[in-house]
């Protein structure tokens, strides 16, 4: 029995890592919902609720060459540059595609471009720091 526990948690350690946060301010409720695979991460944006926004996505630049990370945007028309912007942000520090999505309903990409940061750098600390839940999902 005790076999099939240690091959269950290795198992289990080789699937994706999610972290969900959140952040209140200015009577705004803040979400990101962070997503890392073995070769990419996805990070989702809102203001008021867990929805696809503008979908950016991102390419670190390889370590041999110079030059900034390549980005470009998939899907949407709306806040533009924080969604590549933070993509371009999450795939320089994780050396990993990142594929980012940003969803603003009332505010400006500047008023929340701060708040989303936090958030950012909130989710990636927290799943390096092991403490993101595993999700299982099914194929």
């Amino acid at each position: 029995m005790e076999h099939w526990d240690r091959t269950l948690e290795e198992a289990q350690a080789d699937r994706a890592k999610v972290v969900k946060e959140e952040l209140h301010e200015k009577d705004t409720r803040f979400l990101a919902v962070y997503v890392e695979a073995k070769n990419s991460c996805l990070v989702l944006l809102s203001e008021k609720e867990d929805k696809l926004g503008t979908l950016a996505i991102a390419i670190p630049q390889q370590k041999e060459m110079l030059g900034p990370v390549q980005s470009s945007v998939l899907l949407g028309n709306k806040n533009v540059v924080s969604a590549r912007m933070f993509a371009e942000h999450v795939a320089a520090k994780k050396g990993k595609i990142a594929i980012v999505s940003v969803y603003l309903e009332r505010l400006t990409e500047l008023q929340a471009q701060a708040y989303f940061m936090h958030l950012i750098e909130k989710v990636m600390k927290k799943e390096s720091e092991g403490e993101g839940e595993r999700e299982a999902t099914r194929a």
